[in-house]
């Protein structure tokens, strides 16, 4: 028994060295900055900031219709429907009138968990310059060029960091994550099947971590 925990703790030990990367240092300002805006350019942030409404599904388990320009966001899950308030979240509630407000409230606080992290996966190019957040322009290992982006404050864990890797035309092509909830450092996730939505927005709807598909569906973005 003692041998097969040890192989298991070396196993693991083994597997975490070999995938854990150190943050990288970047420098920040101008060139940041400007990166960080051909990116946005890439993914027409323009119409994007237009939009009025984002729907999809995520792991085909959590279901979103995002008013975006009002802030309101319905959630649905298991048997569950919230409808967030992101500006006023004191005003969100559940479809449910007759469940228990210790119940409620932990409710509304998952719908947000899920909100704040199934929405980056389809906005995440879009916030490059949200409120708190650092951007610094990085050397790759192949000389070419990255931008790491931290976000300070805001979401469910504010202080994770993602490095962009992006195409010849800025389009993205995947990230790097630093964050609170994958203890393994520098972490690769793909973003790919980029497609114009009916607004104009471009977004990601195909993400790959680890060989492990990340399925998005019904994925819409219209304005009024």
């Amino acid at each position: 028994m003692l041998s097969i925990l040890a192989l298991l703790v070396i196993a693991i030990a083994t597997l975490y060295l070999s995938l854990n990367k150190q943050l990288p240092e970047g420098i920040s300002g101008s060139d940041a900055d400007n990166f960080a805006l051909k990116i946005q350019e890439a993914v027409k942030h323009d119409r994007y900031l237009d939009t009025d409404y984002i729907q999809w599904s995520f792991r085909n388990k959590h279901h979103y219709l995002w008013n975006k320009q009002q802030g309101i966001a319905k959630v649905q899950w298991d048997n569950h429907t919230a409808y967030l308030d992101l500006n006023n979240p004191d005003n969100s509630y559940l479809e449910n009138k007759n469940i228990k407000k210790e119940e409620k409230q932990e409710l509304i606080a998952t719908a947000f968990a899920y909100f704040n992290n199934d929405s980056f996966w389809i906005v995440a190019p879009h916030k490059l310059f949200d409120k708190g957040v650092t951007r610094q322009l990085v050397t790759l290992e192949n000389n070419s060029k990255g931008l790491l982006v931290t976000y300070n404050s805001g979401g469910t864990t504010p202080g994770d960091s993602y490095l962009w890797k992006v195409d010849k035309n800025y389009v993205p092509k995947s990230y790097q994550m630093w964050v609170s909830i994958i203890p393994i450092g520098g972490i690769e996730a793909t973003w790919r099947g980029w497609t114009t939505t009916e607004s104009g927005a471009y977004l990601s709807q195909k993400h790959e971590l680890l060989g492990f598909g990340i399925p998005i569906s019904n994925l819409r973005a219209w304005s009024d």
